[in-house]
């Protein structure tokens, strides 16, 4: 027969879920992916390979190694991404000339067409947050010194 279960003292307010910022952003991660998902869905991307296109509407023709720094991935990471995108015919993977260790990522015109399509999304989200423009611009700047001061320690 087991022990009656002892009452423990309440978690200091350091150990308190609702008082973790990691679980603020997990959460509120969980929440915008769920928001972007059919968003997404009715443009044929994931959310990963959504964020390399932004990268690529805003400047194509960069080195993998480049687009791995802009999001935050290693190769392992962004080549079989890639490799759907390009499966896709979305974009083209292509081998440098100078160094052929370096593959250079172009859009083709479906993907640069594709830009069209995604160009409501944005707006959606914004609706859907329902925060003002200047609003999320301060929580994205707040995130982005977070994401530095993190990265730096």
């Amino acid at each position: 027969m087991s022990s009656p279960a002892t009452p423990q003292t309440p978690s200091p307010a350091l150990l308190r879920l609702d008082n973790q910022v990691c679980f603020a952003l997990y959460s509120a991660s969980l929440a915008m992916t769920k928001l972007y998902k059919p968003l997404l869905d009715s443009i044929g991307l994931t959310y990963p390979q959504y964020l390399a296109m932004l990268v690529l509407w805003e400047q194509d023709g960069l080195m993998v190694s480049e687009l791995g720094e802009r999001l935050f991935l290693d190769s392992g990471t962004l080549t079989p991404l890639l490799k759907r995108l390009e499966a896709q015919g979305l974009i083209a993977r292509l081998r440098d000339v100078q160094d052929e260790r370096r593959v250079r990522i172009t859009l083709t015109a479906d993907g640069r067409a594709l830009r069209d399509r995604a160009e409501i999304i944005p707006q959606c989200v914004l609706q859907s947050s329902q925060c003002s423009l200047p609003e999320l611009a301060a929580l994205t700047g707040q995130l982005k010194d977070l994401r530095g001061k993190l990265h730096q320690g």
